[in-house]
């Protein structure tokens, strides 16, 4: 079997398991989506939008937070960690996209980027949500489980996303992505993986021979 022909199979798989394809940040506006994904970094998403629900209502627009008061942000995402670091980056990006690019997100990972706070995943989040082009969101998750299922040897996120970009069909990798997250929270956590309740399992072996996953026991 092929990685292609497994990433075929884990796809196919998913899209049954997981019918909804769904973020699991809240928002409401592309630009939220992106302060919820720098927010993300080193937090869970559960706590992101937590934290979201006051900042959003207090910040009901993309002017407002990029005119807004750099420490008061920073006290109100608190919880998400990296507070100061954050809450920098927020109001930078919201000040050069309202000023600079008049609320037009852009449309390339490599715009996306210059942006302060935005790295990859976040860039590939905005591409596969907001824009609906093809992307690859390299978050925990998919690199953990696409590791297990053997369709890449790398760790670092990047090579992780070229890796899959040669095998995940592109207008499937943006919802392959979500579905990666809630199954990884679901069964192919990172300690103690469920894998005798892996719904999974029987769309890997359906062609009749034994696949087995990647796990380090």
């Amino acid at each position: 079997m092929t990685k292609k022909e497994k990433a075929l199979l884990a796809v196919e798989g998913l899209e049954k398991i997981y019918p909804e394809a769904k973020c699991s940040l809240v928002y409401n506006h592309p630009y939220e989506l992106m302060i919820a994904g720098r927010l993300s970094a080193q937090c869970t998403d559960a706590r992101v939008n937590i934290v979201t629900k006051e900042l959003f209502a207090k910040y009901p627009t993309l002017q407002s937070f990029a005119d807004a008061d750099v420490n008061d942000i920073a006290e109100i995402v608190k919880p998400c960690g990296l507070y100061k670091t954050k809450a920098k980056s927020i109001v930078e990006m919201a000040h050069r996209l309202y000023y600079e690019l008049s609320g037009v997100i852009p449309k390339t990972v490599e715009e996306l980027t210059t942006l302060s706070g935005i790295g990859r995943k976040t860039a590939n989040l905005i591409m596969g949500d907001v824009h609906h082009l093809p992307a690859i969101v390299t978050d925990t998750h998919c690199i953990r489980i696409c590791g297990r299922l053997g369709l890449t040897k790398e760790n670092a996120p990047e090579k992780v996303e070229q890796d899959l970009l040669k095998i995940i069909p592109s207008e499937k990798g943006s919802d392959f992505c979500h579905r990666l997250v809630i199954f990884g929270r679901e069964y192919c956590t990172a300690r103690s993986p469920k894998c005798e309740e892996c719904p999974l399992r029987q769309f890997l072996n359906s062609d009749g021979r034994k696949y087995e996953c990647h796990i380090k026991k």
